[in-house]
């Protein structure tokens, strides 16, 4: 029981407390690849947790221990005794219903948000092919629209589409920028991050980090392209080109409400941070593997401590 109860109080913990941190930390903008993946991690764990929870609590009461036992080369008795769980076979069931429930709804909420995704982005791509044309030189499709617009479209056939309103508002080294930044999602699989984000927020809605992970994922992939787009050039195209794709088409005031992504990114592009230093990202790095190793951990120290122990008399 008090394995299963430290998994869960983890989990309660990085539910919340987690959201708080990282939420409040001010180098996720600075590494945003490295933020996404310890947001990632952190939200994974939380779901592994309550799994492997389930798991303990069914250890002592199931033949779950004596094949744990036997995997490890510890006794029965010790390894059961180290999981012991009050309440017998029905706290054990209860054990194995969490564990089992878990794993199904994380199975069914991953099959059902990818089919849609892989669904929703082959019609867009289909769509957008028939209203529009390739334009070899851009390396995207022209869509006639005069809104300007530029976005890609993953999936099985990945597209950068622009429509003809960006083309006349953005002048050269404008198009440039924006076309690197839509290439960027694609090749860094953007798609697949925000996939992985928003099936953990499925799975358990009603925990803060999962909400936030999935907000702040969405704008840590546009960070990450920035990046990856004004890596080799200057950044004041492409923060041209956000004023120009925020504002066209809206009425006063300028950059306001729905543009408040655009202006931080816009604010990032043209006073860069410094970036992290050598140290700070191995450490942040040993902290995004210890926040996914977590679980299992806390879940198998017990064994590895029946087994440093060694066996028991029977009698």
């Amino acid at each position: 029981m008090t394995v299963g109860a430290v998994l869960l109080t983890y989990a309660a913990c990085a539910g919340t407390l987690g959201a708080r941190m990282l939420g409040r930390a001010r180098w996720t903008g600075r590494a945003p690849l490295l933020a996404i993946v310890t947001y990632l991690a952190a939200v994974w764990s939380i779901i592994a947790a309550l799994g492997l929870a389930g798991l303990t609590l069914a250890v002592h009461a199931t033949a779950l221990g004596g094949g744990l036992s036997h995997l490890i080369g510890a006794c029965v008795l010790r390894l059961r005794a180290t999981y012991a769980t009050p309440g017998g076979a029905t706290v054990a069931g209860l054990g194995l219903t969490l564990t089992g429930a878990v794993v199904a709804a994380t199975t069914v909420t991953a099959v059902t948000h990818l089919r849609a995704v892989r669904r929703q982005a082959l019609r867009h791509a289909q769509t957008a092919r028939l209203v529009g044309h390739p334009e070899p030189a851009l390396g995207a499709l022209l869509v006639e629209h005069s809104q300007p617009a530029a976005y890609c479209v993953a999936g099985p056939h990945p597209t950068v589409i622009l429509t003809t309103g960006a083309l006349q508002a953005l002048d050269r080294g404008q198009l440039d920028a924006v076309l690197a930044h839509e290439r960027a999602h694609l090749a860094g699989h953007h798609h697949r991050l925000l996939a992985v984000a928003r099936i953990a927020r499925q799975v358990l809605p009603f925990i803060p980090l999962m909400r936030d992970a999935d907000t702040q994922i969405a704008r840590l992939v546009e960070l990450h392209a920035d990046d990856a787009a004004t890596r080799a050039r200057d950044p004041g195209p492409l923060a041209s080109a956000l004023v120009v794709l925020a504002t066209a088409g809206s009425s006063a005031p300028a950059l306001a409400a729905a543009a408040t992504d655009a202006v931080q990114r816009i604010y990032r592009l043209l006073g860069p941070a410094e970036p992290l230093g050598r140290v700070r990202r191995q450490l942040l790095r040993a902290a995004a593997a210890a926040l996914a190793l977590t679980p299992l951990l806390l879940a198998l120290t017990p064994a590895v401590v029946a087994l440093a122990l060694g066996r028991v008399a029977t009698a």
